[in-house]
């Protein structure tokens, strides 16, 4: 990784640029109310989400207000209803956490499933045509990005000297798939949004904390852990969903401008999860190649071959079952489409 991340989001600034223009006027300007990440989430809010809603809010046919979820008291897990109420014209989704209003979705990004960002990305692109039609269906939503943040690893404390060492400890997770997952490690999950999780590190209430490397140091996580454990989880995959109403409101020429945006939004949060991870590891684990993250001394935990196949007897085991038993009650076909998509890129099929 030696192309830096600051040299990558300096394209960010204009990944809107195409559209101040606006080659098409409305007798009144479209408001778009825009809920973004967790202002915690620094890298992708402040060097790439909040300048390209800013640019976009240049043009004469958008007012846009742009807010981070945190700033206006919106939690995670209520966004797919807030964006179908059309609360919101546009919103920045966790959809692992959003996804107790639509098991469905969390088959994009089930825990233990994906070994590899290249797999995770495979497993998007096979998923997103079903994703986006379902969205329509139960939420008048619309799908305008799918993004990781990157490999979700964990952040802990005491000694361990591999998967093994987790067995008794209380780690946070974000998802249902990743609490079966964890419990399947022989952990409690317990289960905190992302603003909780420093001060429940800090104070015992959890010994260890899933997320992205880069996230957790920009977090200040290693501040209060001291063991990183570099096994990937899942990779917490996030979306920008417009509300249907809101986007039927465009004309065509406007509908094809927004799609190209947000596919430059897109590109700009997939070279963040494979670009900035990695320094991130080297900067919490004091190595010397550390560049663009706080420097910190955590200790590295070595994780063998071994790990990865115990996480994927576990996930066939225990973790698809139950999630595809959960979705079908909904969703009828859910395995089947998983199967036909996700489960064809990876290899797992749901019997």
């Amino acid at each position: 990784m030696k192309a830096t991340f600051f040299k990558k989001v300096a394209i960010a600034a204009t990944v809107a640029s195409g559209l101040t223009a606006g080659n098409s006027i409305l007798a009144a300007d479209i408001q778009l109310r825009v809920v973004g990440n967790f202002s915690g989430n620094k890298l992708h809010v402040e060097e790439v989400e909040r300048p390209f809603f800013t640019k976009l809010g240049e043009r004469e046919d958008l007012n846009v207000v742009y807010n981070t979820m945190d700033a206006i008291g919106v939690e995670a897990a209520d966004a797919l209803r807030m964006i179908r109420s059309g609360a919101f014209d546009v919103m920045s989704v966790q959809i692992g956490m959003a996804s107790r209003d639509e098991p469905f979705f969390e088959g994009i990004d089930l825990a233990g499933v994906t070994a590899n960002l290249d797999e995770q990305r495979e497993a998007v692109e096979a998923f997103r045509p079903k994703f986006d039609a379902r969205l329509q269906e139960r939420f008048n939503a619309k799908l305008m990005t799918l993004w990781p943040f990157g490999p979700q690893m964990m952040f802990c404390n005491g000694d361990i000297n591999g998967v093994d060492g987790l067995e008794g400890k209380k780690v946070r997770v974000f998802t249902p798939s990743m609490s079966r997952l964890v419990e399947g490690l022989g952990a409690t999950p317990v289960t905190l949004q992302f603003s909780e999780v420093y001060l429940a590190l800090q104070r015992g209430v959890a010994d260890c904390g899933v997320t992205a490397p880069s996230a957790g140091n920009n977090g200040k996580w290693p501040e209060v852990t001291d063991h990183f454990v570099p096994l990937p989880l899942a990779y917490s995959v996030q979306g920008h969903f417009m509300n249907l109403d809101t986007w039927n409101k465009l004309d065509e020429t406007q509908q094809q401008e927004l799609t190209e945006a947000f596919a430059e939004l897109e590109k700009q949060m997939w070279d963040l999860a494979y670009d900035v991870n990695d320094d991130a590891i080297a900067c919490n684990t004091g190595q010397e190649s550390c560049q663009d993250h706080k420097a910190y001394d955590m200790a590295l935990v070595d994780i063998d071959e071994n790990s990865r196949e115990r996480v994927e007897k576990i996930t066939s085991d225990a973790v698809l079952p139950v999630w595809g038993e959960n979705c079908n009650q909904q969703y009828p076909e859910c395995t089947q489409v998983w199967n036909e998509t996700v489960g064809d890129v990876t290899g797992f099929q749901i019997q």
